[in-house]
């Protein structure tokens, strides 16, 4: 979860020529399959595949993020560049500690368009609970992930591929050790 505290400020009212002093909040929010799934339900089209969000849609967006309930238009609208930049980090990060190396390309998903939908598909296929679609989507991506390559058979290595990768290992442990064998 990220908590976003914008502070109160301190604003001319034009109409009755007096300050206004506007008060502070605290917005929680979460880049979760819940809040994605309310943003498609508004508009229709998969989140994660259209790139072409207006900056509308993108604010939006942000009022699915609130935890526990959207977020008022007007408070989102008061968010400053600098939070605005913090939540699409918050977005952008991977918030698992778990790394992938090199692996197979994503062969189950070619060629579909990923929608809230399929993920919660994903959670029923795989017997993850749904209590998981509140956790920061990157995360239950690396979880469904890590579910696909766990239930999928291992594929032998012909015997030339093992050997040559053998030798390369060998190779950069020699170098490594500065010895010859």
């Amino acid at each position: 979860m990220l908590v976003i505290v914008v502070e109160g400020d301190e604003l001319f009212d034009e109409e009755k020529q007096e300050f206004k002093q506007t008060e502070g909040f605290l917005l929680n929010l979460e880049h979760s399959l819940a809040s994605v799934s309310k943003w498609e339900s508004k508009y229709q089209k998969p989140f994660l595949e259209s790139s072409d969000k207006t900056p509308d849609e993108l604010l939006d967006y942000v009022t699915f993020m609130g935890v526990g309930a959207t977020i008022p238009r007007d408070l989102v609208n008061e968010l400053t560049n600098t939070n605005l930049m913090e939540i699409n980090r918050y977005i952008e990060s991977s918030q698992s500690a778990t790394t992938f190396g090199v692996l197979p390309k994503r062969q189950a998903y070619r060629g579909e368009v990923i929608t809230s939908e399929l993920i919660y598909y994903w959670l029923v296929a795989y017997n993850i609970p749904f209590e998981c679609e509140h956790w920061h989507l990157n995360r239950l991506f690396s979880l469904i992930r890590i579910c696909n390559v766990k239930n999928t058979p291992a594929k032998n290595q012909p015997r030339n591929e093992i050997a040559q990768r053998n030798r390369e290992l060998n190779e950069q442990r020699k170098a490594a050790l500065g010895t010859s064998g």
